[in-house]
């Protein structure tokens, strides 16, 4: 008997997944953090999914670019300041900016205020490896610009001038970047 296979009948499964609020892998980095919703290995690398806290006058990234994912920002709660090659531009409450591939951008939070982001990335590209990195090398008690530099590239972030590439100092000033 030959195997019979139904190629007309879809398999289904049911593997939704519900991350309830502050529920997921949370990486804490002083009064930021960053808490893994869909990840990579979830999605089957397709996408990854994440919240975002970035504490009052913080740095998220400075003017970068990425080669083969794109990124899109969610605003949750507050005021989120997105620097293009062109300037920055606010994002309020509820807004969505769609940063595609090869688009040099940057996020900082420059309001006195907590903003809150879902952040995507298509494809995920292991970005949660990113992260665990970035933790590890901000907490350091001195940044290692190489280090930063290394992990940078390894997953598919490019700094648009790597004189000036380190999320520290005042956001808003954008001396270097461009």
């Amino acid at each position: 008997m030959k195997n019979e296979t139904d190629f007309l009948t879809d398999q289904l499964e049911n593997k939704a997944i519900m991350f309830a609020p502050n529920e997921g892998e949370l990486l804490a980095m002083g009064g930021n953090s960053i808490t893994f919703k869909v990840t990579s290995d979830l999605s089957n690398d397709q996408l990854g999914i994440y919240e975002i806290k970035l504490a009052p006058s913080t740095i998220g990234a400075k003017l970068h670019y990425h080669r083969f994912m794109d990124e899109t920002f969610i605003v949750r709660r507050g005021t989120l300041t997105i620097d293009l090659a062109d300037g920055p531009i606010q994002a309020y409450e509820g807004a969505v900016v769609y940063v595609p591939r090869m688009t040099p951008h940057g996020f900082s939070n420059q309001s006195a205020d907590e903003v809150i982001i879902n952040l995507i990335f298509n494809p995920g590209q292991q970005r949660e490896g990113f992260f665990r990195g970035l933790q590890s090398i901000l907490t350091d008690p001195v940044i290692d610009a190489a280090k930063y530099l290394k992990l940078y590239q390894k997953y598919d972030s490019f700094p648009v001038n790597a004189d000036n590439m380190l999320p520290v100092g005042a956001p808003g000033h954008h001396e270097g970047n461009g």
